[in-house]
């Protein structure tokens, strides 16, 4: 079977109305902009209000991604949908498909938390590599902010809501050149977004669980170490299945989680402060959004260029990481 090359042709990314700042987060939990500023790197966060829901802000990163790579909605073949908080727990793709009208197009969620676009994305590499299909919208999208302890300001001032995404075709020069994805299910304690049962019996020794899931839980100082050891080791891999040194690299994209991981990861890396992206100051934590919402903002400024070396990294609940190795459009 001959193996087909891949193209990331377009980007797209929508956020939620709302603007939540550290100034109004210290209204909430005793904290400050200084405190969340000079150990996160976050200033603001958007957050999605009444009627505001993951479909919505993923078809409108969908639609921009479409449209930014010249074609229609109904050439495409497959949707992935990287999420951890969908409108139904059942799967939101179809939904989003059904928006799109893209009537072509199967479509299935994927979870992997933060690290869940660059798993998707290698996921749709798959289906192009082989022959099966040959347009693919993958979306990363997470609405947070549904699952935060808005009283906990160890968590509250971290995550916030968006939607990226990116349009992935067949292409004559294979511009994905490696990629390497990585889990540790020892570590799950670490991160977490828990299902808590609550039994109810229905009859008479028979109960079943009926409960919620809990709000995240995180061990931030374990967390901190995971990434900062763990993202330079799998850019690394990833860079030498593409036999290309870290000095080529254009921009480093990482997964937008607090800047003074980007920094730390860089600088194992070698790779200079100017060639790291990061609006994580603008948006926090938006779990599997946070890439693709960084790749769009610099492709549309035109700092991203055709042609361009990324290397993309993201990590997180799972414990999960994983890194690619493209070339930015066709």
């Amino acid at each position: 079977m001959k193996h087909m090359g891949i193209a990331i042709t377009g980007s797209g990314s929508a956020t939620p109305g709302a603007k939540l700042t550290n100034q109004g987060l210290s209204e909430r939990v005793e904290t400050s902009d200084e405190w969340i500023s000079t150990r996160t790197g976050i200033k603001n966060r958007r957050v999605a209000g009444e009627g505001e829901s993951l479909t919505a802000i993923a078809t409108q990163a969908g639609l921009k991604a479409i449209e930014q790579a010249g074609i229609s909605p109904t050439d495409l073949d497959l949707i992935l949908l990287a999420t951890s908080t969908p409108d139904d727990l059942f799967g939101n793709a179809s939904q989003i498909q059904a928006a799109l009208g893209a009537h072509q197009a199967v479509a299935f969620d994927l979870t992997a938390a933060c690290s869940g676009f660059l798993f998707a994305l290698v996921t749709a590499a798959q289906y192009i590599r082989t022959g099966t299909y040959q347009k693919v919208l993958v979306i990363g999208a997470d609405l947070l902010s549904r699952w935060v302890n808005w009283s906990d300001r160890t968590t509250c001032v971290l995550f916030g809501d968006g939607a990226g995404a990116v349009v992935m075709e067949a292409n004559r020069e294979d511009r994905l050149l490696g990629f390497e994805l990585k889990s540790d299910g020892t570590q799950n304690h670490c991160l977490q977004l828990a299902y808590q049962p609550k039994y109810e019996e229905i009859i008479p020794n028979l109960s079943v669980a009926q409960g919620t899931y809990q709000f995240i839980t995180m061990n931030g100082k374990e967390v901190y170490r995971f990434a900062v050891q763990k993202v330079p080791e799998v850019i690394e891999k990833a860079l030498f299945h593409a036999q290309i040194s870290s000095d080529r690299v254009d921009w480093l994209i990482l997964h937008q989680a607090n800047q003074r991981i980007l920094d730390a990861v860089a600088k194992r890396l070698n790779i200079p402060p100017d060639k790291v992206l990061s609006n994580l100051a603008n948006y926090g934590n938006t779990s599997a959004a946070s890439i693709p919402l960084v790749l769009d903002e610099a492709v549309r400024s035109g700092k991203i260029k055709p042609g361009d070396l990324i290397a993309a990294s993201g990590f997180g609940a799972g414990l999960t990481w994983g890194s690619a190795i493209f070339r930015w459009g066709r």
